[in-house]
């Protein structure tokens, strides 16, 4: 089980402005080794209540939340990391646990009972809260990513563009899935996430951006429009 626990900013910015910090924090900062030219992909499938509770709690601004999901970064892998993330304000712990494909297939399927062959306690709680629950998966959410690393702090800031999703087939590991976009093309999720404080020469790379920051959740976002589409 991977535990990582930290403080998270988030702002929209457009292409023009993810093209020009890109360019800038590649001169001050370690790109992330999976990059490549254009980033890389990472889907997630969430789950959530019958009642969706981790949604609507994140629309009230619920201050104790969580969500978990499956995330995969390509559709041929033979493994998906299963990860819970509850926050507390500003602060956030997320925990993540590698499963097999075999068993996030039976995860996707609502079969639980394969958490119960790891021997990480962190299995046994999620088989015990999402049977407590009843979590069933709602949502495949699938963005590129670039992402540049500071090790003084354990610092990433990572630029998520692309963000499209679906409700109508959960299969995480398909290669053809209908995805429809969540934001407009030329928006781009900028995120800062950090352990205690920022250095410096990040921080003011940062407060250049002539943006707000935002609390914005790519699963909210794409849920938000499953329930417009209903009414």
């Amino acid at each position: 089980m991977n535990k990582v626990f930290r403080e998270e900013k988030k702002f929209l910015i457009s292409i023009d402005d993810f093209r020009q910090k890109s360019h800038y924090l590649e001169s001050i900062m370690m790109q992330d080794s999976h990059n490549g030219t254009h980033g890389y992909m990472i889907r997630s499938l969430y789950f959530d209540t019958p009642f969706d509770d981790d949604f609507f709690e994140k629309q009230a601004g619920i201050e104790l939340r969580r969500k978990i999901r499956l995330r995969c970064y390509d559709p041929s892998q033979d493994y998906a990391m299963l990860e819970m993330k509850q926050k507390q304000g500003a602060q956030q712990l997320k925990r993540s646990l590698k499963v097999t494909r075999e068993d996030a297939l039976r995860l996707i399927d609502c079969d639980y009972s394969p958490l119960l062959r790891y021997a990480d306690p962190f299995a046994a709680e999620l088989y015990a809260y999402m049977h407590m629950k009843c979590y069933r998966p709602k949502t495949i959410v699938q963005y590129n990513r670039k992402a540049f690393i500071a090790k003084e702090n354990k610092i990433r800031v990572t630029f998520d563009n692309q963000i499209v999703a679906t409700e109508s087939c959960f299969d995480l590991f398909s290669e053809h899935l209908n995805m429809n976009p969540v934001l407009d093309m030329y928006d781009v999720v900028m995120e800062v996430k950090f352990n205690g404080f920022l250095l410096g020469y990040i921080r003011d790379a940062i407060n250049s951006i002539d943006r707000s920051e935002i609390s914005v959740s790519k699963y909210c976002l794409a849920r938000q429009q499953g329930y417009q589409t209903h009414i």
